[in-house]
């Protein structure tokens, strides 16, 4: 019992992965606790979702399609609307992106209506049985891509210009403006890849998942458990962060009933912010 939800805390906690990346990224480079966020991933799963009903694309090729449609959303509304608050205080960005977040839900209730939703293909519910254990295939897949992502994005922020321009901006940004750096294009394209990497989550979250336009606020909720149990240290930081909270809700699952299963990432939350307020890894690198 403890070993599978063990298993199933590390299969899903890849997913968690992908879900605070993108929103560690933006709060450690510009500063800003992008509410948005959470949307950007629900249009991700909507994409999916609309190319597996109506075109039959498997969820899993769909995946780069989710991310260049967000990257290009996540870059307008930085560049032409985030832009102009950029050096406004906390209140009036969290205010911002809030409202970014309603209008978003609001127009995806326009499109795809309230109704819950899931893209789940016909071997979504095979798997293997390995003694006790039991490893759905679709789980195994979305695990392996998810550390796949998340590898490729060690390397394009650790090996690319853009990546170390963003580093750079993050770790000094006046030093970074004298080097001829363009902090508002290097703002643009972080929210571009945080945007795209909510894509790839939605993308993945959509065949194990019910979907509808108001699941952004629970999801944002996740990234900010996982920014901070890992502390804004980039991939690093965001995989031990996803990682944590994945496992501590799938074990904590055992010893409480599934409607306190919300709870538990928060209270392990608070437990590591009186323990270790700098989060598991706390280094502000990417």
């Amino acid at each position: 019992m403890i070993l599978q939800a063990v298993l199933n805390g590390i299969l899903f906690g890849a997913v968690y992965v992908c879900i605070g990346m993108g929103f560690s990224l933006v709060w450690g480079v510009m500063n800003i606790i992008n509410l948005a966020h959470g949307s950007f991933i629900m249009l991700g799963a909507y994409i999916t979702y609309t190319l597996f009903t109506y075109f039959k694309i498997d969820p899993f090729l769909t995946l780069p399609i989710s991310m260049l449609a967000l990257y290009f959303i996540g870059y307008a509304s930085q560049k032409y609307l985030l832009n102009y608050i950029i050096r406004a205080s906390i209140f009036i960005t969290l205010t911002f992106t809030f409202g970014l977040q309603i209008l978003i839900a609001n127009v995806a209730l326009l499109i795809w209506t309230a109704d819950f939703k899931s893209a789940a293909p016909a071997y979504s519910g095979e798997g293997i049985v390995l003694g006790g254990l039991v490893l759905p295939y679709i789980r195994c897949a979305i695990f392996i891509v998810a550390l796949i992502l998340t590898y490729l994005f060690y390397l394009l922020m650790a090996r690319t210009k853009t990546g170390k321009a963003i580093n750079a901006t993050a770790l000094n940004l006046e030093g970074a403006k004298t080097v001829g750096v363009d902090v508002a294009e290097i703002y643009a394209r972080t929210m571009g890849i945080s945007a795209a990497l909510g894509g790839a989550a939605g993308a993945l979250i959509s065949p194990i998942m019910t979907i509808n336009p108001f699941i952004g606020g629970p999801l944002v909720g996740k990234a900010f458990v996982v920014a901070i149990l890992g502390g804004l240290g980039g991939t690093m930081g965001s995989f031990a962060g996803g990682m944590a909270l994945g496992l501590a809700e799938q074990v904590g699952s055992i010893f409480f009933s599934a409607g306190y299963q919300e709870a538990i990432g928060f209270i392990v939350l608070v437990l590591v912010l009186i323990f270790r307020p700098q989060g598991i890894v706390g280094k502000r690198f990417y």
